[in-house]
């Protein structure tokens, strides 16, 4: 259906106008010399109901409309239907002036017959009009449903995107333990059975969480304490940890699993490469509607770092980037003996 047509309010103001633009016209009529109440006669309600054969133009424009079709064929179908419209408009108003003439037998209502044709061609003018703004909304319309259907894309991808990326960090970091209680099975079975049960509930823990959008910072701590748990087995007194939090963080939303690859990082390629280990430094602030987190490790300064920081850094990199876009920086800094990751997300709080 016509927009116009759909609501009350909308229909109205549109009757208003031509009811307005019938005045405007009668009135001109009126200064060339003919008498002021027949020009509003024969031609305010002409223009009028002209005002209805125009809602025409807004299925032409869905016919032929700019953004799908050629200049010549758009011209040609707005010169058209101007034609037909003017005709219609000329046509309704020789019929209204007869009918005028019988009912009024002593009025001839010939005052206003010498200007129809000069009012054929506003009625032209009108309906091209008409037609120009039609286009304009339907163009707008069409870019709006396309901006609708391109966000609409952009969220699937992203979800698409945040699933596997989500998917990439379990399997390597199961991979990774998996290998170490493989070697703690012949030098120290005892931490193998114990990193097999901290393992269980590692993971388990990450499957309650993994599905959700975002978890509070105090929820992504205690997953990083049980990953510490069980890199505790294999490492032993070589790796410590400093939690430097403010409290202000801790109700924070961040997503799920975003520090726990970075402290796998900070193990297996800092610690792990120290003869006698070193301290992981994680500190969290929060200032104003920024949340600021930072984890430092010690790193062997005769191994050369890797340019992007492996699988691990890659992964939160592109998660951050697609849960918040441009809202949110990620910075990974090596220097000689030490590396440092930076991460400055938004304040998303329950």
């Amino acid at each position: 259906m016509h927009p116009i047509l759909v609501r009350l309010e909308r229909l109205a103001g549109y009757v208003g106008l031509w009811v307005a633009i019938g005045l405007v016209l009668s009135l001109w009529v009126a200064r060339q010399g003919h008498d002021t109440v027949d020009a509003l006669i024969v031609v305010l309600p002409t223009f009028v109901a002209y005002g209805f054969v125009c809602l025409s133009a807004w299925y032409v424009c869905h016919a032929v409309p700019v953004t799908r079709s050629s200049v010549p064929a758009v011209a040609v179908s707005s010169v058209v239907s101007g034609l037909c419209g003017g005709v219609l408009w000329y046509t309704l108003a020789r019929g209204w002036l007869a009918l005028l003439r019988q009912l009024t037998p002593g009025q001839p209502f010939g005052g206003a017959e010498a200007e129809q044709l000069l009012l054929f061609g506003v009625a032209f003018g009108l309906y091209l009009l008409s037609l120009a703004v039609c286009h304009v909304a339907v163009a707008y319309d069409a870019a709006r449903e396309a901006d609708a259907q391109r966000l609409e894309y952009q969220v699937l991808t992203r979800e698409a995107e945040l699933r596997a990326l989500r998917a990439q960090l379990n399997p390597h970091f199961l991979y990774n333990s998996l290998n170490s209680i493989s070697a703690l099975t012949t030098s120290d079975p005892a931490g193998a059975r114990r990193m097999c049960v901290l393992l269980g509930d590692f993971l388990r823990n990450t499957l309650k969480v993994s599905a959700l959008d975002r978890v509070t910072l105090s929820q992504e701590l205690t997953l990083v304490d049980a990953f510490l748990a069980i890199e505790q087995v294999r490492f032993g007194t070589r790796l410590s940890l400093v939690r430097e939090i403010d409290p202000a963080a801790l109700a924070c939303r961040v997503p799920p699993l975003m520090l726990q690859p970075l402290m796998e990082n900070a193990i297996v390629h800092g610690i792990a490469d120290l003869l006698d280990g070193g301290t992981i430094t994680i500190t969290v602030t929060r200032e104003g509607e920024r949340i600021l987190l930072r984890i430092e490790n010690p790193r062997d300064p005769d191994v050369a770092p890797r340019r992007h920081g492996g699988v691990g850094l890659e992964n939160v990199r592109r998660r951050v980037q697609t849960a918040f876009g441009d809202r949110a920086r990620f910075d990974a800094t090596s220097e000689t003996g030490h590396f440092r990751v930076d991460l400055n997300l938004p304040v998303e709080e329950i």
